[in-house]
């Protein structure tokens, strides 16, 4: 199975950079995460909001394919740990690759909300959209390390 962590955003800090791959490469061969990273439309003074969401909601949804499609959202369901690798379990077993979505600095399009076959919000805080990817593949690394009684989990 393979996990596609979808991103708005480019030209992250090196730290960030780092930060994600140490979890992504903890990650067993046959739970494969990849980051895809796209770009954020330009918003000027006058900017269309609405519009440049859309159009960057497009490219998450094209870049998903028709894998299972998680979006993060402020006002989604919050998953503690043991929710986590719940999912990650029922994702392993389907089979099916799934894709998890980070909008851009204005959220998702109503149209990526909508496709999402779940919505969860990480946490009640505000984390910078870079920050959200080294969380995001640490929790899917604690998830799976649960799930095999690894010792990085301690609960």
């Amino acid at each position: 199975m393979r996990i596609r962590l979808i991103a708005i955003g480019t030209r992250m800090p090196d730290w960030i950079t780092t930060g994600y791959q140490d979890y992504a490469a903890r990650l067993p061969r046959e739970l494969k995460l990849e980051l895809i990273e796209l770009a954020v439309e330009h918003r000027g003074k006058n900017a269309d909001i609405a519009r440049l969401r859309d159009a960057e909601g497009a490219a998450l949804l094209k870049a998903a394919g028709d894998a299972r499609i998680v979006a993060f959202d402020e006002h989604g369901k919050q998953q503690d740990t043991v929710g986590w690798s719940r999912a990650l379990d029922g994702w392993m077993q389907g089979g099916r690759d799934v894709a998890l979505l980070i909008g851009g600095p204005d959220g998702h399009a109503p149209a990526v909300l909508a496709k999402a076959e779940s919505v969860w919000s990480l946490s009640k805080l505000t984390f910078p959209h870079a920050m959200v990817r080294v969380i995001v593949a640490e929790q899917l690394y604690r998830a799976w390390s649960l799930l095999n009684n690894h010792p990085y989990h301690r609960a």
